[in-house]
């Protein structure tokens, strides 16, 4: 039996309290990042009730584009995203929110087998967002780009600071190396499960990813700048920070031809 979550904030917990749909979870292990160090990531929020919630992160790629985790949109709701945000609970007047007008799922995503892979979406906005210091375009990879093990990354998010843990509003990072795809899909780790369109990261048992973070980047360092190599997708049904069942994350570079047709086509 499939031993993995997917995290978006919704995904587990189906009808939340209202207590967990109005906090924000964060990344497990990971220190609250530097206002706005991290511009390209956005928040996307549902619409329920008549407020708006948290329940994925993501990257934003053209000034009216989002890239996210098909599993954080094959519902119906109606989205939006925060540009802009650090602290979730209060207006620091950077923020840029925009409705979604268009949801591309990859089309051959299947949310009964999160295993093979394909958790990318892009979401087209209503309107473009305005480039300043707190809001920039994500650079993403050359098409094809393996990063080599123990590649230093960081993962961004309000996901949960531990399983079923406590909730925060402001943005969190967590270093966390990528782990190749020889040994993350080796019997000790996460063996079939994983495919070599993903990337996998983590696996210390200390820092991961968690519900709420689905869907933002896995940030990596290469020739000087930050790019976007990882979607970040699913962890361990035991729980987020499970030794040797690191987090694993759509892999970037293996679909930046799709990227690019759905962008030229709409």
């Amino acid at each position: 039996m499939l031993q993995l979550v997917l995290l978006a904030a919704l995904a587990l917990c189906g009808r939340c309290s209202e207590q967990v749909l109005n906090g924000m979870q964060r990344v497990v292990g990971g220190t609250e990042a530097s206002s706005h160090a991290w511009p390209s990531q956005i928040s996307l929020q549902y619409s329920s009730s008549g407020s708006w919630h948290h329940t994925c992160g993501g990257s934003l790629i053209k000034k009216n584009w989002v890239m996210t985790a098909a599993h954080c949109v094959d519902s119906n709701r109606s989205f939006r995203i925060v540009a802009g945000e650090h602290n979730l609970d209060s207006t620091e007047g950077t923020e840029q929110v925009i409705s979604v007008s268009k949801i591309i799922i990859h089309p051959s995503w299947n949310s009964n087998n999160v295993a093979a892979g394909y958790d990318i979406a892009l979401l087209r906005l209503s309107s473009s967002v305005t480039l300043n210091s707190y809001v920039q375009l994500a650079v993403l990879p050359s098409s094809g780009t393996i990063l080599s093990n123990d590649y230093p990354c960081y993962i961004t998010g309000w996901g949960l600071t531990r399983t079923n843990g406590q909730l925060s509003s402001v943005l969190l990072q967590a270093y966390l190396p990528v782990v190749d795809y020889q040994t993350c899909s080796s019997s000790s780790y996460w063996s079939s499960t994983v495919k070599n369109t993903m990337v996998c990261a983590g696996g210390d048992g200390v820092r991961a990813g968690c519900n709420g973070d689905s869907g933002g980047p896995l940030n990596c360092k290469v020739n000087g700048e930050y790019q976007v190599h990882g979607v970040t997708s699913f962890v361990s049904s035991l729980g987020c920070n499970v030794s040797r069942k690191p987090t694993v994350f759509t892999r970037v570079s293996a679909y930046i031809s799709w990227i690019d047709s759905v962008i030229d086509q709409y």
